[in-house]
């Protein structure tokens, strides 16, 4: 199975990606690394693996992806023979044409319990209301924000004396277990 990875970050769920299937958990490939943000550190690990990478013109949008930059991304990804792409901290809406090139074949990770908390920094809106749990999913990725069919899902307590850091960390340790698991669940079911 041949993946497609867009991030905006450091890429830490691409590497716990990586780390399966260099242990021979997750039988695929990463084909294609593509970053809406030429300084991402993704880039850099993906590179690191001899990856192949690429930057996503967004047209000097901060937050916006534009069709034409969703088009050119889906025919990066097509040439690259990517089957599943997968969403790891990329900061925008995926809408169409990439949706549409890619139907239910786009996952992404989300640090909150969908559909609870969609949006940015959910951990820390978890704790803010006052929530004995929080955790992550992973869904497929539809024209919503974070509102796409859930794949797998787990919750993390929240302690007495977490602060917004020691939340995230905890859920992210989940995260870099259960995004594997979920591709090896959607590659067996669509692939």
């Amino acid at each position: 199975m041949v993946l497609g990875v867009l991030g905006s970050g450091s890429g830490s769920n691409m590497q716990a990606i990586l780390d399966a299937i260099e242990e021979g958990t997750l039988d695929a490939r990463i084909g294609l690394v593509l970053s809406d943000n030429p300084d991402a550190f993704i880039l850099k690990r993906a590179e690191k693996h001899g990856i192949e990478t690429g930057i996503i013109d967004c047209r000097g949008f901060k937050t916006k992806f534009p069709e034409e930059a969703q088009a050119e991304t889906a025919l990066r990804l097509q040439e690259a023979g990517v089957e599943l792409v997968c969403l790891a901290g990329f900061l925008r809406l995926v809408k169409w044409p990439l949706l549409d090139v890619f139907p239910q074949r786009i996952l992404n990770i989300h640090p909150s319990l969908l559909p609870a908390f969609p949006g940015l920094e959910s951990w820390k809106q978890a704790l803010d209301a006052g929530e004995r749990e929080a955790g992550c999913t992973v869904h497929f990725v539809d024209e919503g924000m974070d509102t796409g069919p859930i794949i797998l899902q787990e919750s993390v307590p929240i302690l007495s004396d977490d602060t917004a850091e020691t939340l995230h960390a905890r859920i992210q340790v989940i995260e870099h277990r259960l995004y594997p698991a979920a591709i090896r669940k959607v590659g067996r079911a669509v692939l």
